[in-house]
């Protein structure tokens, strides 16, 4: 089982995986969807198709940057829940209770 210092971690922090990547990814998508609108603007009404471009490849590196954090903050749960320097295999036989 896991230690009360690592549930009450786990209680005070009351986020599950999901709900860390929905916040990680929200920001992420609102700021990828208006790039993607900038670039059409600049590409098509302005008539910058160099500008419109170069608007037009900050999405993939604005989800790409939420997507490294997402997994961090996943990556330190589990550390959590885990002790460091054992086994996958005892660290789930411990979540599981079997030792």
């Amino acid at each position: 089982m896991a230690s009360t210092e690592q549930l009450t971690d786990r209680e005070m922090t009351g986020q599950t995986t999901a709900e860390v990547g929905e916040q990680a990814m929200g920001p992420a998508f609102v700021a990828s969807a208006a790039s993607v609108g900038l670039a059409l603007y600049y590409f098509f009404i302005q008539g910058e198709r160099e500008l419109g471009t170069f608007v037009g490849l900050w999405p993939p590196t604005i989800l790409a940057f939420a997507s490294y954090f997402n997994q961090r903050k996943m990556r330190q749960q589990l550390e959590t829940l885990t002790q460091p320097g054992t086994k996958l295999r005892d660290a789930i036989d411990s979540m599981m209770g079997n030792r």
